[in-house]
């Protein structure tokens, strides 16, 4: 990815603290980053903050996502209902990286009261470091793709 790149974050409310700190390192890292909130502790929902930031990533507006609640698991099943988005949750860095070069995954759920800033700032990078790696993972990346309908 280039420093270009932008992309997209949000959460439910249960993740703010921990998506701001990645909101910051990955802006430090020179990537473009689009933080479409919330900003306050009040009770949200999940699926309406995946589903706004797929819509973002689905529609080229961004080229990659990384949302966030409190494990991770509903928002990244609210996103993953978007066409076009290939969204997977991870709590470490191998399969963050391997959602990348083997699923083309545009976007990235974490859950807040699963790891720690430490660690989701080390998966982030292993997201943002690795890429598609295409040859024989394109076509089983195709029929995923082919699920949307």
């Amino acid at each position: 990815m280039t420093a270009k790149t932008r992309i997209v974050l949000s959460s439910d409310h249960a993740a703010i603290p921990l998506r701001l700190a990645v909101a910051a390192h990955v802006a430090a890292r020179g990537f473009e980053v689009v933080d479409i909130g919330p900003t306050t502790p009040e009770s949200t929902p999940y699926p309406q903050h995946g589903e706004a930031a797929a819509r973002r990533v689905a529609s080229g507006d961004c080229q990659l996502g990384i949302i966030l609640c409190g494990t991770g698991q509903g928002i990244m099943m609210a996103a993953n209902k978007v066409k076009g988005v290939r969204c997977g949750v991870c709590a470490d860095t191998f399969s963050a990286r391997m959602i990348r070069q083997h699923n083309d995954a545009n976007m990235l759920a974490l859950g807040a009261r699963v790891v720690g800033e430490g660690l989701a700032l080390d998966i982030v990078d292993a997201f943002l470091n690795a890429a598609f790696e295409g040859g024989r993972h394109a076509p089983r990346v195709e029929m995923i793709v082919a699920l949307e309908g």
